[in-house]
């Protein structure tokens, strides 16, 4: 579906509050072999998924095995080995009846029906298929609207659905702005959304107009704080990793350096040292591309409006929409590339030699999605913990939490709310309802 076809999306959802009024998304083993269904339609189209994120993102082969089909495998697997269990109803303790009669409590999970999940253009496949997952393994209906700025995985994805689902049980509606809009005047059951804080207000703003409970996957300025005891050659490397995967287009990316004074020279000495050995050749290429020419245009505003701070990289190519890794050092919170997320390969470093004066600067802005901190001193990584708050936090490593399915993943305060992942996917897209019996 390439063009909005009001009628047509109207049908669509209908059909989709018909077909899961015949409570067949009810029973367990229909789920799962619909997700083994899934399953194998998903793995046949990996040439696929990988040229066409090539030709939108400019992801390698390696990347996107792992980012957008392996970790989506492992998503499946684990909850299709273990939702049968998920779904049974669990017994709690009672309070006692004066009268002595038998009283029995539980929990039970139910679907809440059909659902509505926009996926974002940075991990088109990962980011869209999961919460996917997590909706169908728990009983409902779901249409997909895949982000309209990577048009070519946007093709496979409903090419892929079309094959593994009938469109009453889960439908793809291709388009940007106008077919959202009308998708949001709908009565969903559930809203999951991943993408930008501004776009996430007006799903929010829609889906309270209907009282629809709703997921906001958002992002934000995630800090890494280096320490002046941290491993300098871990940090560099570990930092890069998250930093360039995906041209650092990922929402909980280092978004930006807080460093102690003492160790920031031999940071920034380290990293470029290690962007020069793994981007020594290609270097505007093997980091992939930015997403469009407008933000391109943005990542070198930040650049310009600071020249004299930059330290490595600023080159880029409005055309091929290639941009080098870029570092850019004494940068201060007033400066453009500090007043809103970056999202691109550009990260700045600020200096402290006071925690507490990081700490007022970092918890005086709206919570980011994740934290990262460096140091070899548990007590003073457990007090950047508790002094902070982020959706979630990584200590000596960046990323990795978000490729587990046993860890929620998701946001607080303006980085979002609402958790999933695993377990935490099956709790987040059913209605946990209390069912109590008194018994004679």
């Amino acid at each position: 579906m390439t063009s909005i076809d009001q009628q047509q999306i109207t049908n669509i959802f209908q059909n989709q509050k018909n077909f899961f009024a015949t409570r067949q998304t009810q029973d367990i083993s229909y789920r799962i072999e619909k997700l083994k269904r899934f399953r194998t339609i998903f793995v046949k189209h990996t040439d696929a998924i990988c040229d066409a994120l090539m030709e939108d993102l400019g992801k390698n082969r390696k990347e996107a095995e792992y980012a957008e089909v392996q970790l989506v495998l492992d998503e499946l697997d684990y909850c299709i080995a273990n939702v049968a269990e998920w779904a049974q109803p669990v017994e709690v303790p009672s309070k006692p009846r004066p009268g002595g009669e038998t009283v029995i409590s539980k929990l039970t999970h139910q679907p809440f029906g059909v659902t509505y999940i926009i996926g974002p253009f940075n991990y088109p496949v990962q980011l869209t298929f999961s919460p996917l997952i997590g909706a169908l393994m728990t009983g409902n209906t779901v249409i997909l609207k895949p982000s309209e700025n990577t048009p070519t995985v946007s093709n496979v994805i409903a090419q892929i659905i079309s094959e593994a689902f009938q469109p009453e049980y889960v439908a793809v509606v291709e388009g940007a702005i106008e077919e959202n809009t009308l998708l949001l005047t709908f009565p969903f059951d559930y809203i999951f959304f991943t993408g930008s804080a501004n776009v996430g207000k007006i799903v929010m703003a829609a889906a309270a107009k209907q009282l629809i409970p709703l997921t906001l996957e958002l992002g934000g300025k995630s800090p890494c704080i280096v320490h002046q005891d941290a491993d300098l050659d871990i940090a560099a490397k570990r930092i890069s990793s998250g930093k360039w995967a995906n041209c650092g287009q990922t929402c909980v990316a280092p978004d930006y350096v807080y460093v102690h004074e003492e160790v920031k020279d031999a940071l920034i000495l380290k990293m470029k040292a290690y962007l020069r050995e793994t981007y020594q050749d290609q270097t505007l290429g093997k980091i992939g591309k930015v997403v469009s020419q407008r933000q391109i245009k943005n990542l070198a505003g930040y650049i310009a409006s600071s020249s004299e701070k930059l330290v490595y990289g600023g080159h880029y190519d409005l055309d091929t929409r290639y941009f080098e890794a870029t570092l850019m050092d004494g940068v201060n919170w007033n400066d453009a590339v500090m007043q809103q997320e970056i999202f691109g390969p550009i990260l700045p470093f600020l200096t402290y030699t006071n925690i507490d004066e990081a700490f007022n600067e970092i918890n005086s802005r709206p919570k980011p999605l994740a934290l990262y901190v460096f140091s070899e001193n548990q007590a003073f990584a457990d007090d950047v913990l508790n002094r902070t708050s982020s959706g979630d936090a990584e200590i000596n490593s960046t990323l990795i939490h978000v490729g587990s399915h046993f860890l929620p993943f998701g946001g607080v305060g303006a980085s979002g709310f609402g958790k999933y992942h695993g377990k935490f996917s099956f709790e987040t897209f059913s209605h946990l309802r209390a069912v109590l019996q008194i018994k004679k």
